[in-house]
């Protein structure tokens, strides 16, 4: 992302399955990060459930509800920026 966009270096983009597991990832990145020293700039969206956004300056993490990250498409906006991965 550092050389498509100012926003920052990398977007981290995560579904789930249901608005709880939407809030369980976030609380499980807070506070993993959070004992190794990271605590988000700022967090957005978490109360409604269908997304929260995690804003660790130059890393931001997305975590959507499955549904509402097939609405917004967030990986094809950013269609041209290198991708990886991750299947767990």
């Amino acid at each position: 992302m550092s050389h498509k966009s100012t926003i920052c270096d990398t977007f981290v983009v995560m579904s789930a399955t249901s608005s709880v597991r939407v809030k369980a990832i976030v609380d499980a990145v807070e506070e993993s990060l959070g004992k190794k020293g990271f605590s988000a700039f700022h967090r957005e969206g978490y109360a409604e459930g269908s997304w929260a956004l995690l804003d660790y300056g130059d890393v931001v993490v997305h975590v959507f509800y499955h549904e509402t990250r097939k609405f917004y498409n967030l990986e094809n906006l950013w269609g041209d920026a290198p991708r990886r991965r991750f299947v767990k």
